[in-house]
């Protein structure tokens, strides 16, 4: 396959597997607070802005990630492991900076993202991507062996 085309699919199948993180992990953190009855972000201090940021910027992760490893959908494990690390990293350090810019306190903004991290709902992140990693990972594998896209019944060729 030419490195355009393969350049192409991979931010394709990354756009979509982006769109799936977000949903996943909107789903998830609703189901999550529900039964939990626990608030995403339990400081109040750090306002409505900080869930949020979070969560894209986790999403942008996946993204990007999933662009630069789905070029060589062979490699499985880097489409696995990459997105979870990048994605839970820019989620605590976006969490850590939006508390800082809130309440402008440096040490409780460090322990904060950690704190958000290592939560239920921090944790939700990586294990999320890792999952929509390997999904991505195999829609690329198969786009990369010659995989055509489905069709729908009208615009099949089988008249029979």
């Amino acid at each position: 396959m030419e490195e355009g085309t393969a350049n192409r699919n991979a931010w394709v199948v990354a756009a979509f597997a982006a769109a799936l993180d977000l949903a996943a992990v909107v789903c998830a953190y609703g189901f999550v607070s529900l039964l939990t009855d626990a608030e995403v972000i339990t400081s109040p201090e750090a306002g409505r802005f900080v869930g949020p940021a979070a969560v894209g910027a986790s999403v942008a992760a996946v993204l990007l990630t999933l662009a630069r490893t789905l070029r060589h959908p062979d490699r499985q494990w880097s489409s696995i492991a990459w997105p979870a690390l990048w994605s839970w990293l820019a989620a605590v350090v976006v969490a850590g900076l939006g508390y800082a810019f809130a309440t402008g306190t440096i040490v409780a903004a460090l322990l904060f993202g950690l704190g958000f991290g290592i939560g239920w709902f921090g944790l939700l992140i990586p294990v999320l991507a890792a999952i929509i990693g390997s999904l991505a990972a195999l829609v690329g594998r198969g786009r990369d062996s010659g995989m055509e896209r489905p069709r729908w019944p009208w615009e099949r060729d089988d008249e029979g």
